[in-house]
């Protein structure tokens, strides 16, 4: 049996408007990068509802995933994985806008190109998926599936 592979699961959101995208402008290993709302999934979260969560807490927005982009691995200068699924759809203010995560410095509607020229982004997986929206990559939300709880013994 070889080593088990240390693998962390992301969700990232593409919102476009008017060919502009949602960044957000956070630190990681000490300077300013630019990311997709994203986030860890939480315990006993679906996917869907962790790119919700994540959208509300990092920009205070409502999203409302359409389509799935499908899911990328990353892996780590550590050896570790991140499993990271992305999701497109529109967002709306939210009726009750709760404050904003602090992590997040600032939020950017760019271009592709101004994000990648202007900015060092988080990961290569953040152009990607933008890549492949651009592409019409959309894959129905059904096939992340949902949370299921094996029976205990």
């Amino acid at each position: 049996m070889t080593d088990r592979l240390p693998c962390h699961i992301t969700v990232a959101a593409v919102i476009e408007d008017a060919g502009r995208f949602l960044f957000v402008e956070e630190t990681e290993a000490g300077r300013h990068v630019l990311n997709q709302p994203a986030g860890h999934l939480d315990a006993g979260e679906d996917l869907v509802a962790a790119v919700i969560r994540e959208v509300r807490e990092e920009t205070c927005l409502e999203f409302q995933p359409e389509a799935t982009l499908g899911c990328d691995l990353l892996e780590l200068a550590n050896g570790s994985v991140i499993l990271r699924v992305s999701f497109c759809g529109p967002t709306r203010r939210a009726a009750t806008p709760a404050p904003r995560d602090a992590a997040i410095h600032a939020l950017h509607w760019l271009t592709p190109d101004e994000a990648e020229r202007g900015w060092p982004l988080r990961s290569p997986l953040v152009l990607r998926s933008i890549q492949r929206y651009r592409e019409g990559w959309r894959f129905p939300l059904a096939a992340v599936g949902n949370l299921v709880r094996a029976p205990f013994a």
